[in-house]
């Protein structure tokens, strides 16, 4: 055998185990969108959780959600209409209310007794519409109610804006995963970190972290002209997060507050949707500050996809081999797990308070290097042949 034909792997090698995806989907509070993106009077599907679901707004300007497949002969409720508080189905006209209750069949001189499908519990909260999903079919956990940002009606702040971006073929459990995550701001997003600390306790888990940015991917090199960022983000739940975050440059702060969303389509598929708010400067009108969100939110969009490059070509993994400075990926899954099991099956490990903070000293010593020689060749590959 030639010494490049291909070696069997010795038993030391480690093998990646891409384990299987969930058989069943996180129990929580999913934010299905801006509520008022349903309110223009006809029915919206909604994939989700493995099936469809229905939402409407009744005629006192409720949004409603029940399963989105009649339960007379499977016709999709969201190609349906509006007729009153009821959607009803383009196959035979079968009329739902909020309540999961047939109302009429208007070619049968009665509804049978049995006519009801699941509804969902639902609500409005920080303008966006959330439905709870439990596989146990128990009421939503008052503990786990997701918290208000008042900033969003204070009047010193830009509208929320929304941006929506599918992901196929990766398991939601791709995104937590970044919560740790310290070295990828660096490689992936361009930033720097020099502080990142995690806090995992009940139903969140929260992640602090100071950066700069790479002046090496920027078009200056001049510390006057790196950004500073201060960032704290929490998960409350498996797939809701809120981050305020004060973005400074050229010592202007920039308040922003963040919202970062997901719920599952299919095992392997998922919707990431989010949103920001930018406090309003002094000086400038609502135009312009609208407009600074805007384009903070193409930034933050930037960032996204290039997470989603990696998710659509990496492979699942339950083994991850890791370093130090990789942070707390185990007991980050771990808290993750109490999403997926029985409330009964919760352990004390799974939600206990837990706290690590990364060690950045070495990470930024050698990110330093890679900056200053990375500066080094452009500024020789800039440089006017002939010269000196």
């Amino acid at each position: 055998m030639s010494t490049t034909e291909q070696q069997p792997a010795r038993r030391s090698s480690r093998l990646i185990d891409p384990g299987t995806p969930p058989t069943r989907f996180a129990r929580g509070w999913h934010c299905l969108g801006m509520a008022d993106t349903f309110r223009d009077g006809a029915p919206h599907t909604v994939e989700a959780f493995g099936t469809k679901l229905v939402v409407w707004a009744d005629t006192q300007d409720r949004l409603q959600v029940i399963d989105g497949y009649c339960r007379h002969l499977g016709g999709d409720l969201g190609q349906g209409s509006i007729k009153g508080d009821e959607v009803a189905c383009p196959f035979h006209d079968w009329r739902w209310g909020g309540d999961g209750r047939c109302k009429e069949i208007p070619y049968a001189k009665r509804v049978p007794l049995r006519a009801q499908t699941r509804t969902w519990h639902a609500m409005e909260r920080n303008h966006q519409l959330f439905v709870w999903h439990d596989p146990e079919l128990n009421p939503p956990i008052a503990e786990q109610m997701v918290p208000e940002i008042p900033e969003l009606d204070d009047g010193s702040w830009s509208a929320m804006t929304w941006e929506v971006i599918d992901i196929p073929g990766s398991n939601c459990r791709e995104i937590i995963d970044n919560i740790v995550d310290m070295a990828h701001f660096f490689y992936i997003h361009g930033g720097f970190p020099t502080y990142f600390r995690n806090v995992f306790e009940g139903h969140v888990a929260a992640q602090y972290m100071n950066s700069r940015s790479r002046p090496d991917m920027t078009r200056s090199a001049s510390p006057a002209e790196e950004s500073l960022l201060t960032s704290e983000a929490a998960y409350y739940g498996p797939s809701y997060m809120i981050n305020p975050l004060t973005t400074s440059y050229h010592g202007l702060d920039i308040e922003v507050i963040l919202v970062n969303c997901h719920y599952p389509v299919t095992p392997t598929d998922f919707r990431l949707q989010f949103g920001l708010m930018v406090k309003k400067i002094e000086g400038l009108d609502d135009a312009t500050s609208q407009d600074v969100a805007e384009k903070f939110t193409k930034m933050f969009a930037e960032g996204f996809l290039q997470d989603v490059w990696i998710w659509r070509n990496k492979t699942p993994i339950q083994n991850p081999l890791l370093c130090e400075e990789d942070g707390p990926v185990y007991q980050l899954r771990r808290w993750y797990e109490q999403f997926y099991v029985d409330v009964a099956d919760i352990t004390p490990e799974m939600t206990a308070r837990f706290e690590y903070e990364v060690d950045t000293s070495y990470s930024r010593a050698n990110w330093e290097a890679e900056v200053a020689d990375n500066l080094a060749r452009r500024a020789a590959a800039q440089e006017p042949a002939g010269s000196g």
